[in-house]
């Protein structure tokens, strides 16, 4: 029986690649890159011969039969385009199968955009949260931040560059302006930038520069007790309310997210 490599790759700087991933990439029988192409580049710098097949978001179930078929007898290798594989990447499923089917999975750490960006971030490292990639539509983004309006650990979470100053906003506005954010973008490349400060601040910066290149938003956590006052209860209730929503549902939801009961919130509803 074959063994899985799980093995991390440079997120930009092909400097960042480990000897031991170098040899594991040459010693194995096969490669489960998700996109060849770009892997192409990285295993050609290092001289790397060893057979590639496809392994991505849109074929991972179909090329599971296949990889195993060759994890019988060898061993098999699984690379991201960039960073560490299943994080935010294909492979939870191949990970998941091999161990179901008593094969051993072996990490090969190294580079991780998360971790880098949040060691330079400058905010506490002790805990964090993970969300990914960040809802593409506002809604969706403005609920989850909503829910994490309180959240005492640091967060964080992927964006794309073109919705990045929009969601700074809906930062500054739910989480406050003087929440601390770093904005980390095109971490080990040329133009590597880290951008610290207030959401406020944050949210002006990159309306007026039209940022590019992956970015890594880290947020840090609630200065508050995590209860809401009551002028916030009413605002928030008084929106819900507006939006069409019975005040039985709109007490639940605050509820989940003040720190109140339902029933008070409820009772502040009543109020008027």
């Amino acid at each position: 029986m074959g063994t899985l490599y799980v093995v991390a790759t440079p997120i930009g700087n092909l400097e960042d690649m480990t000897f031991r991933a170098v040899r594991i990439l040459k010693d194995v029988h096969l490669i489960a890159a998700e996109d060849t192409r770009t892997s192409r580049v990285l295993v050609q710098h290092f001289g790397i011969e060893t057979p590639m097949t496809s392994y991505h978001e849109h074929n991972k179930l179909g090329k599971l039969d296949s990889i195993f078929d060759t994890l019988l007898t060898n061993d098999v290798a699984l690379i991201s385009d960039a960073g560490t594989p299943t994080i935010s990447d294909p492979g939870y499923e191949l990970v998941r199968e091999a161990i179901k089917r008593d094969i051993e999975v072996v990490p090969i750490p190294g580079a991780s955009a998360i971790i880098t960006a949040l060691v330079a971030s400058g905010m506490a490292t002790d805990s964090f949260v993970y969300l990914g990639f960040l809802p593409k539509k506002q809604n969706a983004r403005r609920n989850l931040l909503q829910s994490l309006k309180n959240e005492k650990r640091t967060i964080v979470a992927y964006e794309s560059p073109h919705r990045a100053a929009d969601t700074l906003a809906l930062v500054a506005s739910i989480m406050g302006d003087e929440r601390s954010v770093c904005v980390a973008r095109e971490m080990t490349k040329l133009f590597e930038q880290f951008w610290r400060g207030t959401a406020l601040d944050a949210t002006q910066h990159f309306s007026a520069e039209n940022p590019k290149g992956e970015i890594t938003l880290i947020i840090g956590g609630s200065p508050t007790n995590g209860q809401w006052d009551k002028a916030q209860v009413q605002a928030e209730l008084q929106k819900k309310l507006d939006e069409g929503e019975s005040l039985s549902r709109a007490a639940k939801a605050i509820a989940a997210l003040s720190g109140w009961k339902k029933s008070a919130v409820y009772d502040v509803g009543l109020e008027d």
